[in-house]
């Protein structure tokens, strides 16, 4: 089936893929979402369709604690080499840019309006910077990666200094990509 090659390379779940709206080369989770089952903090399942969801840039907005439980995709019948080709274009392209051979939570921050999240962390001189196991790729400013047993208070200190670093030196306030749950001292 052919719909998600631009998912290719993208670190985490489904379910996290269309809480984010993750996205690539100009396709995003909502364009080929078609429903989805939600668990509220109450517990209660709901089913909710394409039509009824609210889309912003780089997530889908759903009621507070709401987790994905499941979810429907409106997938096409490709052929096999043409799906796999078009993967494989995908992956050389982010390897020309990402760190793919180290364990991340893709990018970390929202690009603001006048500069990509990633140029500017490099601007600020900040690629490489390290704490702990975790470290602000070489490769792409707006990726931390895990060096081997990077705690997410690790990445979370990280996180803070970019924003801090960002604010005071260029008077950008930078928000982050990724959703954090969940206890600060687990291994990312």
């Amino acid at each position: 089936l052919s719909g998600l090659e631009f998912c290719a390379g993208i670190p985490g779940t489904l379910g996290g893929a269309i809480r984010m709206n993750a996205g690539a080369f100009g396709r995003e989770m909502k364009d080929v979402l078609q429903d989805v089952t939600i668990m509220t903090e109450e517990g209660n399942l709901i089913k909710m369709d394409r039509r009824d969801l609210s889309f912003v840039y780089r997530r889908l907005l759903l009621p507070p604690g709401a987790l994905i439980v499941s979810a429907t995709l409106s997938l096409s019948p490709g052929d096999k080499g043409a799906i796999r080709d078009r993967i494989r274009q995908f992956l050389e392209e982010r390897g020309k840019k990402q760190p793919l051979g180290y364990r991340s939570a893709g990018s970390v921050f929202k690009n603001p309006p006048s500069i990509p999240a990633g140029k500017l962390i490099e601007e600020l001189g900040l690629k490489g910077l390290r704490m702990g196991d975790a470290m602000i790729s070489e490769r792409h400013g707006n990726f931390i990666i895990n060096l081997g047993t990077a705690k997410a208070s690790d990445f979370l200190r990280l996180v803070a200094l970019v924003k801090e670093k960002a604010l005071k030196e260029r008077g950008i306030f930078l928000e982050e990509e990724v959703e954090i749950v969940g206890e600060d001292e687990e291994t990312f």
